[in-house]
């Protein structure tokens, strides 16, 4: 286990106060009888709730095994990790959302999914799974993650505000710059020039990187793709749009808004027209302001970029090294992902509102229902198969990454630097990181 002390010493994690490892003693047994197997996730609240729902449905679906839920605060649940692992008693799957699967993967801390899988597993993953779902979760070519839940982003836009300069929605444009031409038609300012909505404004790199051809991960040289001409048209572009909305005015709306769950949303107090925000929010819509008349679409690449491009990350699964029960795991990851049942599985993801990994879930009727009954959620599938749909690089200093990342978009955006400059500084942290690390007898 020294490589696993050696991660948790890298990642400057310690236990949160008052906390420790998860023990049997805690466990809440229905089937004792039967092989128990230790679930870690970070769901609160109405999520708990629905996680609770399918571990039910599970032990009910067979029985072998009796997973065991425990919620763990999203902010110690790394370090819990880790010091479990350290002391020989990981749970035997965990849930997890950040970005550690290619550092925990790198520091031995976990078990490639692809060793659990037997061969029709691999079979059904290979010709089922969309896309992006192989490329989350892999570190140099192993899978170990597990995508239960994939978030895309698209283009929220409101009818109302449409109508009101007499657009209708199935005349919206097919580029970006059409968008942000209509943008502008549907700002309004106040008498001292303040903005007061903001009808579009094209924001977060990573996201617009793509739509211009760029990205920040070459797949076929598995080589990172920082500081390149289409990222810097992508970066350049955004710049640009804030500018000439003008950066104080744009900076100013900011910070007088809320980017909260419910009615607080600027798209739901009409504050903002058009949006790009996750697939989450249709269900966050449908119960806080259901009378909103809204629509959803994939966001229009610019002139010669790629069309449903984007970024996607998920919801992982793994396993970690040392699970006394890797078997068991495995079975609940095949029944939640819909590897063992896609018409089962299907179900489940309409519970949490979950874009599927797989397409047999999505095609199957219980998630054409669900589609139906929120039929905007269909945007955010049409993103799914797209090959330009890229997620962050697969590196093992991926949380440094995507922080120099918004470093140089943020420094960019409020004219610290300029494009050029700000992508100079980050092609030149990510190689001294590197530099660094090796230096510490560390590889990529």
């Amino acid at each position: 286990m020294a490589l696993v002390v050696s991660g948790l010493v890298w990642l400057g994690m310690r236990a949160p106060s008052g906390s420790a490892p998860a023990s049997h003693a805690t466990d809440s047994r229905h089937a004792p009888a039967r092989v128990q197997v230790r679930f870690w996730h970070m769901w609160t609240a109405e999520w708990k709730v629905v996680v609770d729902r399918i571990v039910e449905r599970f032990n009910a679906s067979q029985s072998t095994y009796e997973v065991v839920a425990l919620s763990v605060p999203p902010e110690g649940a790394e370090s819990k990790l880790l010091l479990a692992a350290v002391g020989g008693d990981p749970p035997d799957v965990m849930a997890q959302w950040k970005n550690v699967i290619p550092t925990w993967a790198k520091n031995g801390l976990l078990t490639p999914l692809d060793d659990l899988m037997s061969r029709q597993d691999r079979e059904t993953f290979a010709r089922d799974a969309y896309p992006v779902v192989k490329r989350l979760g892999q570190y140099q070519g192993r899978l170990y993650g597990l995508a239960i839940g994939v978030n895309t982003w698209a283009c929220y836009y409101r009818v109302d505000h449409l109508r009101e300069i007499g657009v209708e929605p199935k005349a919206l444009p097919t580029s970006l710059e059409g968008l942000v031409e209509l943008g502008k038609r549907l700002n309004r300012f106040d008498e001292r020039g303040n903005l007061t909505r903001l009808g579009f404004l094209p924001q977060w790199f990573q996201t617009y990187s793509v739509l211009f051809g760029g990205g920040f991960y070459d797949e076929a040289k598995q080589q990172l793709t920082l500081d390149t001409p289409q990222n810097l048209r992508a970066l350049s572009y955004l710049f640009e749009q804030r500018r000439i909305l003008g950066n104080d005015r744009v900076t100013r709306f900011d910070s007088a808004q809320n980017a909260g769950f419910g009615l607080e949303w600027p798209f739901v107090t009409g504050s903002v027209s058009m949006t790009v925000d996750g697939q989450w929010r249709v269900e966050q819509l449908a119960k806080y302001a259901p009378t909103l008349e809204y629509g959803v679409v994939p966001v229009p690449p610019p002139l010669g970029g790629k069309a449903l491009g984007g970024f996607a990350n998920g919801n992982y699964m793994l396993v970690p090294h040392g699970a006394k029960h890797a078997a068991g795991a495995w079975e609940f990851i095949r029944f939640w992902s819909g590897l063992a049942d896609p018409q089962v599985a299907a179900e489940l993801y309409t519970w949490g509102g979950w874009l599927p990994a797989l397409r047999g879930v999505a095609s199957a009727p219980a998630f054409e229902s669900y589609l139906r009954h929120f039929p905007q959620f269909r945007s955010f599938v049409s993103l799914l198969p797209s090959e330009n749909q890229q997620t962050l690089p697969p590196v093992p200093f991926q949380t440094f990454l995507l922080d120099r990342i918004t470093a140089a978009d943020e420094a960019a955006m409020r004219g610290v630097l300029s494009p050029r400059e700000a992508l100079e500084r980050l092609e030149r942290e990510v190689s001294e990181e590197r530099a660094r690390q090796r230096s510490l007898g560390a590889d990529d």
